[in-house]
């Protein structure tokens, strides 16, 4: 099913109404559908280099739109909400959250953990629904969706734009690495700005 799904992904990235299917794309994938937009971007981009911009920030606003309806799903369905993190096998990862939150710190490990979901190959829909079953900080919320979906999506169109197709095969062999590594040093990074300021 995924094959297919990721395939079918593809073929609408080369349709005349491309930018159409990626805002849809786009906002499901942050809800429930599981294929990334990062499949459409790639050879948007290779296709319409100067459209780049446009595609990131098609890619981030809809991304982010769709955030808010998982986390509407989680915050008003907790049956579904409850079967579609079991479906992803994340319901003890997001247990063992739910019990942080009570303490101090619980709140800055979960916007880390949220920028994580939004920023690297995790499954972000997870996160925007169990963002909705905490009860998190809406404006917050929408905030660590924005940034981490928006610099995602401005570093995958760029490095399209740049590179092109052989940013592309590098994205088939470590772009799970790639994203992972990159949002690990931006949270460390911004940790320690945030201890140098305090």
């Amino acid at each position: 099913m995924f094959r297919e799904l990721y395939q079918k992904s593809l073929r609408l990235a080369a349709h005349k109404s491309s930018k159409f299917y990626l805002a849809i794309v786009s906002f499901i994938e942050s809800s429930f559908f599981p294929i990334p937009p990062d499949v459409m971007i790639i050879p948007m981009v290779v296709a319409k280099k100067n459209d780049f911009i446009k595609i990131f920030l098609i890619a981030t606003i809809f991304s982010t739109l769709g955030g808010l309806l998982g986390y509407f799903i989680g915050s008003s369905f907790l049956e579904i909400s409850t079967k579609v993190v079991e479906f992803y096998g994340y319901e003890n990862k997001v247990n063992d959250l739910k019990n942080t939150m009570s303490y101090g710190t619980g709140k800055y490990l979960w916007l880390a953990t949220l920028f994580l979901a939004g920023f690297t190959p995790l499954p972000f829909k997870v996160f925007t629904i169990t963002s909705g079953m905490l009860g998190f900080n809406l404006f917050l919320f929408f905030f660590i969706c924005l940034i981490s979906r928006g610099l995602r999506f401005f570093v995958v169109a760029y490095l399209s734009y740049k590179f092109g197709n052989i940013f592309s095969r590098f994205m088939e062999n470590e772009g799970s690495k790639f994203f992972i590594v990159l949002g690990i040093l931006i949270i460390v990074f911004c940790l320690i700005i945030y201890l140098i300021i305090k």
